[in-house]
């Protein structure tokens, strides 16, 4: 059931489509209805909302703000009808998390089991993104919670809980280094290394502090999966860097099933980048989004106590 005014319910098909005659065919209404209905959103609002080209219509600055709050609106009609539906105080039976890949390792799937334990009848899905794309999600309602990396404020989301994680080593069993407490750069580059891509916030911190350091390091393997840095150390490569909490709490563990241990890297440039539990501004979570995201953000501060 559409809550959403026409002009708005045209306005997304149009951004989803980029075609006035393909959001025509998907709504089963003729183009002209579609064009009239932005033609007066335009001009009601009183700035362009779409560059027409030859081939099709793209989104101008105003048109992707006016998207965003589109796609927060869709969603909490969505919620809003399930809600009518299954009558007073149900709770939806359905959370949104986005997440970067090192918590969907461990911390949020441990939390999606620990929730379900009391509330079997909630499902979830979970899309793992970079951890711009998570926060999009978020804003656009797209996602009902994210927990991903950041650096710097942000201002178009709450956040429930922000922590520094530190940085550790990925070591082999018996590696020379598997049984210090921690270690420097310097340590560090002296081996093989698997490092994420240009670009992402870790390797972006292990790049200012490898030139300030004035270490130059010519990585082994770029991957931006988790994966194959873990094989890669595991087969005797190298080492490689991972800050993801849930490894952090559980060494003994790790040792045992994966092949590898965790050395903490002490350099203060790592400390620039936070943890985040991210949820919307301006919108009302559904009652299970809401408890769910308070398991996430007392997992999150539990891990990094360990």
């Amino acid at each position: 059931m559409q809550l959403l005014p026409v002009n708005l319910a045209y306005f997304l098909e149009v951004a989803r489509t980029g075609s006035v005659t393909e959001a025509a065919h998907a709504l089963n209404v003729a183009p002209s209805a579609i064009s009239r209905q932005i033609a007066k959103l335009e001009s009601g609002i009183g700035v362009p909302l779409f560059a027409r080209h030859p081939r099709g219509m793209t989104l101008t600055e105003a048109g992707s703000r006016l998207l965003a709050h589109a796609r927060r609106t869709e969603t909490e009609s969505t919620t809003l009808v399930e809600e009518l539906r299954t009558g007073p105080g149900a709770e939806a039976r359905s959370v949104a998390v986005a997440c970067s890949e090192g918590f969907a390792r461990r911390l949020v799937p441990r939390a999606i089991v620990g929730f379900r334990r009391e509330h079997p009848d909630v499902a979830f899905r979970v899309d793992v993104v970079a951890r711009q794309e998570a926060t999009r999600r978020v804003v656009e309602g797209l996602a009902d919670v994210a927990v991903t990396y950041t650096m710097g404020p942000q201002h178009d989301v709450r956040v429930e809980c922000a922590v520094v994680v530190p940085v550790t080593a990925i070591v082999p069993l018996g590696h020379a280094l598997a049984g210090r407490d921690r270690i420097g750069l310097a340590d560090l580059c002296a081996y093989p290394l698997a490092l994420a891509s240009p670009g992402t916030s870790q390797r972006e911190l292990f790049d200012i502090g490898a030139q300030l350091e004035g270490i130059t390091v010519r990585p082994a393997l770029v991957c931006d999966s988790l994966a194959p840095q873990y094989e890669f150390v595991r087969a005797g490569g190298g080492l490689a860097l991972v800050g993801d909490l849930g490894d952090l709490g559980d060494t003994e563990q790790s040792a045992a099933t994966e092949g590898v241990t965790y050395v903490p890297v002490d350099h203060p440039v790592f400390r620039q980048r936070e943890a985040q539990v991210q949820t919307a501004t301006g919108r009302r979570p559904s009652w299970s989004a809401t408890q769910f995201t308070e398991l996430l953000v007392a997992s999150l501060r539990r891990d990094r106590s360990l």
